[in-house]
């Protein structure tokens, strides 16, 4: 028989910020960035479909941020010469645009009114 839960309000704020935190941390330590587009793929999978919608809605525009510009490195960066200052440049411009978009969603997310989430648990194990 499935189960009423509810995620509280203040879970639901931590999680939508958890993409725009990884992105930053990953931007800030370039030598991350592989790492964290391994696991942010798990973390968009746990996310974006959440029970309260604004928990997906923030973590879907993390996600094309930092996908589209990791992404758009990869045909860019192909034809770069075997001199670090292009690498260094192409970080530069990842962290100018990455760092304040992140920045003003997680005020966003802070400054949004949240409310805790009912939700059906049709998985649940308990009779």
């Amino acid at each position: 028989m499935p189960q009423t839960k509810t995620v509280s309000a203040e879970s639901a704020r931590k999680t939508a910020a958890i993409f725009s935190y990884g992105n930053i941390i990953s931007i800030l330590l370039p030598v991350l960035i592989p790492f964290w587009f391994g696991a942010s793929m798990f973390v968009y999978a746990m996310n974006r479909h959440h029970p309260n919608p604004r928990v997906g809605y923030y973590t879907q525009w993390a996600a094309y941020r930092f996908y589209a510009l990791i992404g758009a490195i990869i045909p860019v960066g192909t034809f770069f010469p075997a001199d670090i200052r292009y690498y260094l440049a192409t970080w530069a411009v990842l962290a100018i645009i990455i760092i304040p978009w992140e920045i003003r969603d997680l005020y966003r997310i802070k400054k949004e009114q949240w409310y805790d989430t009912d939700y059906t648990d049709n998985h649940s194990r308990h009779p």
